[in-house]
């Protein structure tokens, strides 16, 4: 009885801590990986390293406080909602901002309820330079930096 006692008690202590840590990173706080050259030098700023750098992704204070220009932000690729990007807000709603878009030149107004966004190394970068202004609101607002 002892050790099937035991074994029931780790059993119950793991799935509670694993759907507290669920629910926290749901809804609070996640974690998570800086994949890619994109955001160089700020984010992974060694080149071919083995290592990404991770960010701590903080969603609370999204409730009361506006994006600005110049955060980084996370968000849901346009193209597959399963991937993540990692880049810094250019552009908010309302803003005119002058870019080459899908190979044209051109002076856009960022439409409302959308940010422009880009990556720190534009040579490697996937952004609204690529797919055009990005849905807002996003899921995360950046908030730390870890290796």
């Amino acid at each position: 009885m002892g050790t099937q006692s035991l074994l029931w008690n780790s059993v119950k202590k793991f799935l509670t801590c694993g759907l507290i840590g669920l629910t926290i990173s749901d809804r609070y706080a996640s974690i998570v990986p800086v994949r890619g050259a994109s955001m160089s030098p700020t984010f992974n700023p060694r080149p071919r390293n083995f290592t990404d750098d991770y960010v701590l992704v903080e969603k609370f204070c999204l409730k009361k406080y506006g994006f600005s220009h110049g955060d980084v932000v996370v968000f849901c690729s346009p193209s597959n909602h399963k991937e993540k990007h990692i880049k810094r807000i250019i552009a908010l709603p309302g803003d005119w901002i002058g870019a080459t878009h899908n190979s044209h030149d051109d002076v856009l107004k960022v439409p409302k309820g959308h940010c422009w966004v880009e990556g720190d190394n534009s040579a490697s970068s996937m952004d609204s330079r690529s797919f055009g202004p990005v849905s807002c609101p996003f899921h995360c607002f950046f908030f730390g930096l870890f290796e």
